[in-house]
């Protein structure tokens, strides 16, 4: 029996879960996608999105909490937790997808609410939190950490005993050197090599990534 699952958001990247579900289901019918909730000053019920409708707001996935699975599908980190504790407030259980083509090995703990893409490659005694996003062709070291709602743009090279924190943001290309720990709400810019720790709420760029931005008290709430 098919899983009834309905995706938090409807922009460029919610457009690519649903082509995970997609390429899941092509090989083995496993999710019935039925479409997409969103606020409604981002569009309403009834418009077409790659041949799945807007189903309604919060209000319409409240009544329906119990009865669908919930993937949160946007791209920027506090905008998702944000979502997410209203979701969760309302009773929604969440799920995660992996798409076909991306290659882990049975040692790899996934969080809920997780998303990885097609081309990523994680190896071994790696953990993802929940709502953890591994954007297109991302690979991932052994023994490394990406704390919850930690977004991994495409073609970031994350090495091994890596720890990324809550709600950190690397750009595309990145690469980061063993033992790096990224601060919790960081962001690391597109492109960048760090080879040294990047603190919380930072935001570091360059080759080597060096500190651009210092930390903001009371960032992201605590989180």
């Amino acid at each position: 029996m098919r899983r009834d699952v309905v995706i938090l958001g409807a922009g460029g990247f919610a457009r690519e879960v649903l082509d995970v579900f997609e390429a899941c289901n092509d090989r083995e019918e496993t999710y019935n996608v039925l479409g997409f909730v969103v606020d409604s000053r981002f569009g309403l019920p009834g418009t077409s999105i790659n041949d799945k409708e807007i189903l309604g707001n919060l209000g319409w996935l409240a009544e329906r909490a119990r009865e669908v699975e919930v993937i949160c599908a946007v791209g920027a980190p506090e905008i998702r937790r944000s979502l997410v504790a209203r979701a969760e407030a309302v009773g929604c259980r969440f799920c995660s997808v992996v798409h076909p083509n991306a290659v882990l090995t049975r040692r790899i703990e996934l969080g809920p609410g997780t998303v990885v893409t097609a081309g990523c490659i994680l190896t071994n005694n790696i953990r993802l939190g929940p709502h953890v996003h591994l954007n297109l062709d991302c690979t991932v070291g052994h023994d490394s950490v990406l704390e919850g709602f930690a977004t991994i743009a495409p073609g970031v090279h994350v090495s091994g005993n890596v720890r990324i924190g809550t709600g950190a943001y690397v750009g595309t290309g990145a690469n980061i050197l063993e033992k790096i720990t990224i601060g919790a709400w960081s962001v690391v810019g597109a492109g960048s090599t760090v080879i040294r720790d990047i603190p919380r709420g930072a935001t570091a760029v360059g080759s080597p990534a060096k500190v651009i931005k210092e930390s903001v008290e009371g960032l992201q709430l605590g989180g």
